[in-house]
């Protein structure tokens, strides 16, 4: 094994000198008040536009498929902001609407050709629709949402935020979350293929492993369905990494790795008519549609439908999955007002779903199975119900004041039967007891807030002010099965099946009720080439815990979150960012075993270092940062009781590389690089040993070619390391590193009209046999076997 340990000093002089020379640049590269020259060729408007807005040093935002199939006449010469983007957008029917400092809206013009951009625009608050502009090559977009303080470009924004398009969503065949953010180097999975829940790291930390969806909707928790996340209503999937409570408010199971976030799909400027076949081996086939329109005066009004079905046999051994969805979003887009309403179903039924494996006490980890082995038995099986509800509006008083707020949340039933397989010997024999379980979980969520700009003393403010509320039922029954049966991992057996009664109830286990204040000013200099955020979130966190001993199973308690980010364009495509964050989660519950078993401890308090580069050059983005993370966490102390008395570090540096290399090619590839330890631990055996599940290194490279010879045909590939991890903090037993690879292609033609793009996505092309991950709770994943994937798309 080789041992690879990050040094933060030796990183530390580069970063430091880099920071130092830039600033020396800051005034000799304030950017110039009047006209401005322009060298953008003609072609694709996405691509353009976003050319103009880094060398303007403004901030464009549209949905993207009013860009879509749009060609810019380029822009040559010297021209005002205003003057240029109405050149660039000539011929186009759309036009760029002012929307606050250095913030344009790209939108359509009914009925007329463009003569001079509109400025009629108030304090920021883009229409619901309207997103950050793709980046070159369409595969990231050029900004996401940063929480409360709204959408941002990746250059303005002083964290580290991924936004993959739904160009990318569907290029790569992602149809769900985990399936898109397993291409993010800083994110890896933490749960199988072929299970009913979808669980991840980000930046070595757990999140989604619980009873708790940790994943937002819209910027907003506990409405996004609690096990898996579908990307069929998702018209951008955002990674924000690093803890997040001041900008998104405590997550529902207190991760603070990063958040994912999934923004809906909202009805575009033009009618779209989209359908869509799928198949995916070994006999799972499936179909979506999608169908929006826009009505009413100036086209306020819009509506958006999504619906999928798949059914069928999977890759895994005696597995079929049936998984189904709807999704309606409705929006109005009024001169002060704006308002959507987002209505969502979703289930999904697996007959022998598959199962993380437990590693008996002493056993060696075997050699990894094929990945199409599965020792769940045909007569288990899980069904997954999810029903959610999210209304948003925003209203300007002002040019300079706007008031917003959300509303919603979510309801997911659970049924299943199933065990945990644990692993007995180094040969794969495996041992498992199912039960049957009943989980019912209810989410209700609701904010609101305001933004306001204003100058005190040639200091542009941006002040954002929010109080939310969020509530959470927890309800759970089980049945445990009074026998057991025996089967191995590589040569499964069926077995009869065993009787588990379905619970006769499902009594209260816990309700939660989180509570917060948070405020957030961004004040800029130098013509928003210094832009400094400060805030502070203080969440109060109320927690009954029905399955605790008596004196133990109430709890109230409350903490403050800072956040301080820094972010200087010293130049032209460079930022340079910095921030001090911290992050809440909720105290964990004490294990069974402790003598204060069922107690939840007070909230945890995680802090965040992180500084780094940002460039941008028009079509080839890349981000780097270096970052330190801590975070306590609990353990069995002399007494048997559980406490907060531990402490992992996790030290890292990210690397990304975006956007396009040449006409015909792009690339979007990254690496981390981890150095993590327990810092704090009561056995000393364990103290400064690496936590479970944390690779050294992580990298994914995904490579786009256009070959001149065939048009209208791309080639795709894809490749996904990970590093060794360790299964225990006892650093004893190590899962192997390992390496995949995805090839890929598309095909766009014309069938009497109709635009058609036909997909193929072979993953796993190797058809590698690997453990994939290992969860905090020390249970392995076995990676997924090659799998080939066809879906044919036409817009009618």
């Amino acid at each position: 094994m080789i041992s690879m340990t990050l040094s933060f000093r030796a990183l530390g002089r580069p970063l430091a000198g880099l920071l130092i020379s830039a600033l020396f640049a800051l005034s000799a590269a304030a950017a110039p008040a009047g006209e401005q020259a322009f060298d953008i060729p003609a072609g694709p408007l996405a691509p353009a536009l976003h050319r103009f807005a880094e060398r303007a040093g403004i901030t464009l935002q549209a949905d993207s498929d009013s860009l879509a199939d749009k060609s810019s006449p380029g822009l040559h010469g010297q021209y005002r902001v205003a003057d240029g983007l109405n050149q660039l957008l000539a011929g186009t029917g759309l036009a760029g609407t002012v929307a606050g400092p250095d913030l344009y809206v790209i939108q359509p013009i009914s009925g007329q050709q463009l003569e001079r951009v509109e400025v009629t625009g108030g304090i920021g608050a883009s229409p619901a629709m309207a997103l950050p502009v793709p980046y070159g090559g369409g595969q990231l977009a050029s900004g996401g949402q940063v929480g409360m303080l709204g959408n941002k470009d990746y250059m303005d924004a002083p964290v580290n935020i991924t936004s993959y398009t739904r160009e990318t969503i569907d290029n790569l065949q992602a149809r769900t979350v985990a399936e898109m953010v397993r291409n993010d180097p800083s994110v890896r999975g933490a749960s199988g293929a072929g299970g009913m829940l979808d669980s991840f790291f980000i930046r070595g930390f757990a999140m989604n492993e619980g009873n708790s969806g940790e994943v937002s909707y819209n910027g907003v928790y506990g409405v996004a369905p609690n096990y898996r996340v579908l990307t069929g209503y998702a018209e951008r999937v955002e990674v924000l990494k690093g803890p997040s409570t001041l900008l998104n408010g405590l997550s529902p199971n207190g991760s603070v790795g990063g958040t994912i976030n999934v923004v809906s799909k909202r009805a575009p400027a033009n009618d779209l008519n989209r359908v869509e076949a799928q198949y995916t081996q070994d006999q799972q086939f499936g179909g979506s549609v999608d169908l929006s329109r826009r009505a009413g005066e100036d086209d306020r009004w819009g509506l958006r439908f999504n619906a999928g079905y798949t059914d069928g046999d999977t890759r895994l051994d005696h597995q079929q999955r049936t998984s189904r969805y709807s999704a309606l979003a409705l929006d109005y887009q009024g001169e002060r007002l704006r308002a959507s309403l987002d209505l969502l179903a979703q289930r999904e039924d697996y007959d022998a779903p598959s199962r993380e494996l437990m590693l008996a006490s002493g056993v060696p980890l075997p050699s990894a199975p094929d990945g199409r082995r599965n020792v769940t038995q045909k007569w288990e099986w899980s069904r997954v119900d999810d029903r959610s509800l999210l209304f948003s509006t925003e209203y300007d008083l002002s040019e300079h004041l706007m008031v917003f707020a959300n509303l919603g949340g979510g309801d997911s039933e659970v049924d299943r039967l199933f065990g945990y397989p644990t692993i007995q010997n180094a040969q794969g024999d495996t041992r498992d007891s199912p039960s049957y379980m009943l989980f019912r979980n209810q989410r209700r969520t609701a904010d609101a807030g305001l933004r306001a700009l204003f100058d005190t003393a040639g200091v542009e403010h941006e002040v954002s002010v929010q109080v939310s509320g969020y509530r959470e039922k927890y309800r759970r029954g089980a049945v445990y099965a009074s026998s057991s049966y025996d089967s191995n991992i590589y040569d499964p057996v069926s077995r009869p099946e065993l009787n588990v009664a379905r619970p006769a109830h499902i009594p209260r286990m816990s309700e939660s009720k989180l509570k917060g204040l948070a405020l957030a000013d961004t004040l800029s200099f130098l013509d928003r080439r210094l832009q400094v955020t400060l805030g502070a979130r203080r969440q109060d966190i109320e927690t009954d815990n029905f399955n605790a001993a008596p004196g133990s199973d109430h709890y109230d308690e409350g903490d403050t979150a800072l956040f301080a980010g820094l972010m200087v364009s010293p130049w032209s495509g460079v930022s340079l960012y910095g921030n001090y964050t911290e992050g809440l989660s909720r105290g964990e519950i004490a294990p069974a075993a402790a003598a204060n078993a069922g107690q939840a401890l007070e909230p945890y308090v995680a802090k965040q270092y992180e500084a780094g580069v940002k460039l941008d050059r028009g079509a080839l983005g890349a981000t780097l940062d270096v970052f330190q993370i801590t975070k306590p966490f609990g353990e069995l102390n002399g007494a048997g009781v559980y406490r907060a008395g531990g402490e992992q570090r996790n030290r890292g540096l990210e690397v990304m590389v975006f956007g396009e290399l040449g006409q015909r090619l792009r690339l979007m590839t990254g690496m981390m690089v981890m150095d993590a330890e327990l810092t704090r631990a009561r056995d000393p055996s364990v103290k400064g040993n690496k936590p479970v599940g944390v690779p050294d290194f992580q990298a994914n490279a995904t490579a786009e070619w256009d070959p001149a010879a065939v048009p209208n045909l791309t080639l795709l590939v894809s490749a996904n390391h990970t590093g060794e991890q360790y299964l225990s903090n006892s650093n004893q037993q190590q899962l192997p590193s390992w390496t995949t690879w995805d090839l890929g292609a598309r095909y766009q033609s014309r069938l009497a009209g109709t635009p058609v793009t036909w997909r193929l996505t072979v993953q796993n092309v190797g058809d590698k046999a690997y453990w994939a991950s290992v969860n905090s709770w020390s249970m392995l994943t076995v990676g997924a076997p090659r799998t080939a994937v066809l879906s044919v798309t036409a817009d009618f």
